[in-house]
Formats: C-alpha cells, structure tokens, sequence
C-alpha cells in the first residue's frame, strides 16, 4: 500500500552557529562520546548533532528534531495564513 503524508503545518527555524533556536543545545557542558563539543538536538529517539543551515522543526506534539536543508526544502513550503498553534 502506498500513503500520502497528511498536510500539517510546522514551526521551523534554520540554525546558523551563533543563532539561539529554542531546542539546540549550545551549551559547553555538552560533548560526544568522544570528548568533542557537538551542537545537537533532543528529539524523541535520542540526541542528534546539527550542522549549520540545518532546520529545527518543531513537530505536531511540540517535540523538536533536525532537517537537512535539501530535505527540508523538498518536504516543506511555506504557509501562507495558516493559524498558529
């Protein structure tokens, strides 16, 4: 069987280094496994690091989670008048 996605609004801010997005952690206190400092996101299946141009996408349940540029731009477009949330 084949599904369609159903057309839900979302709340995005794309993420440059320096930029306060509500959901990244920029916080010094924060390093890999390794011992490297990684900006990064607390999403429902666990941490994921970001890189800059990446958007955070607030979902339908107000969780946060990461969005490749190209991804996001052949997923989303913009909505116009929509009602906010």
């Amino acid at each position: 069987m084949k599904f369609r996605k159903k057309p839900v609004v979302v709340d995005a801010e794309q993420w440059e280094p320096g930029k306060r997005v509500e959901g990244v952690c920029n916080c010094a206190a924060c390093f890999d496994v390794y011992g490297y400092y990684r900006t990064h996101v607390h999403t429902l299946e666990g941490v994921h690091v970001i890189s800059p141009g990446d958007w955070i996408i607030t979902g339908v349940k107000g969780e946060k989670y990461p969005c490749k540029p190209d991804i996001f731009e052949m997923t989303y477009e913009p909505a116009e008048n929509e009602p906010k949330r």
